[in-house]
């Protein structure tokens, strides 16, 4: 599984564990990625995608999935998802 959330681009993060007497060593901060079933109603099918849990609220927030969609910028967004996007807009037009 990708380490990489699928709605908005989040990725592992670099940086150091710092112990008391100040040594750096190096380490990842992974985002906390879960697989996640949303109810798509334009298109009427279940999608499961990799989301961090910032972005499941964001969902929520927004009013599900379709609304996320609409309102989101491509850019951040995989490839999978922005043709899912295409396919929401076109349908609810």
């Amino acid at each position: 599984m990708s380490k990489k959330c699928e709605l908005t681009g989040k990725k592992p993060a670099k940086g150091h564990n710092v112990s008391h007497a100040n040594n750096k060593t190096k380490r990842r901060f992974l985002p906390s990625i879960k697989k996640v079933k949303f109810r798509s109603d334009i298109l009427k099918k279940n999608i499961r995608l990799n989301v961090a849990n910032s972005a499941l609220k964001t969902v929520d927030f927004k009013g599900g999935i379709d609304k996320f969609l609409k309102s989101s910028k491509s850019v951040k967004l995989s490839k999978r998802v922005k043709k899912l996007k295409i396919a929401i807009i076109s349908k609810s037009i």
